[in-house]
C-alpha cells in the first residue's frame, strides 16, 4: 500500500529554497508517529534537505542519478515493494505527483499561513477519488509557528 504524508500552507506550498518554510514541532511529532517503523520514500532533494537517514525507518531515495550511501529504487521498484508492505511517500513535489494516483491514504497537515515565493507544491487532492476520513484543528504550541489542521484522506 502506498501512503503519502505532507504539510502544506493554505495554498498548497510545501517548500521554499529547499527547506520547509515553517517550524512546526507538533507536525514533526505527527510525521514521526505516522512513519515510524515503516518504509519511507523520498526524492533526492528531500534527502539532501534531511541530511541523514531518519531513524527506525527504512529510507529509500528515488533519483535519476542514484545517491551514494543510501538505498535507491526506481518508481517501478517502489510500486512492487508496496504490493507487500506499506510505503510512505514523504516528498518532494515531483515524487508526490508521481505516486498520487497509486496512493490509498494521505496524511495532510494544513499549516495556517501563506508562504510568499514558495517553489514546491503538494498535489491537489481530488475529493472524488479521496474521502476525508478525519480532520483535527490545533492551535500552535510554543514550539510551532502557526496553527494547523491534521487531515486523513483515504481512497
Amino acid at each position: 500500500m502506498i501512503s503519502m504524508i505532507f504539510a502544506c500552507d493554505q495554498q498548497g506550498a510545501i517548500g521554499k529554497n529547499g527547506d520547509l518554510p515553517w517550524r512546526q514541532s507538533t507536525d514533526l511529532q505527527h510525521f514521526k508517529r505516522i512513519t515510524l517503523n515503516k518504509t519511507i520514500v523520498m526524492g533526492r532533494k528531500t534527502w539532501d534537505s534531511l541530511g541523514k537517514a531518519l531513524p527506525s525507518r527504512r529510507n529509500i531515495v528515488m533519483s535519476r542519478k542514484g545517491v551514494e550511501g543510501i538505498e535507491s529504487m526506481t518508481f517501478e521498484q517502489v510500486l512492487e515493494l508496496a504490493e507487500n508492505e506499506e510505503v510512505v511517500i514523504i516528498g518532494g513535489g515531483e515524487i508526490y505527483a508521481l505516486f498520487l494516483e497509486h496512493a490509498k491514504e494521505i496524511h495532510r497537515t494544513i499549516i495556517h499561513t501563506c508562504v510568499e515565493h514558495a517553489d514546491t507544491f503538494a498535489p491537489e487532492i481530488d475529493d472524488v477519488i479521496f474521502y476525508l476520513l478525519s480532520e483535527k484543528q490545533l492551535e500552535p504550541s510554543d514550539r510551532d509557528d502557526h496553527a494547523m489542521t491534521f487531515q486523513h484522506w483515504i481512497s
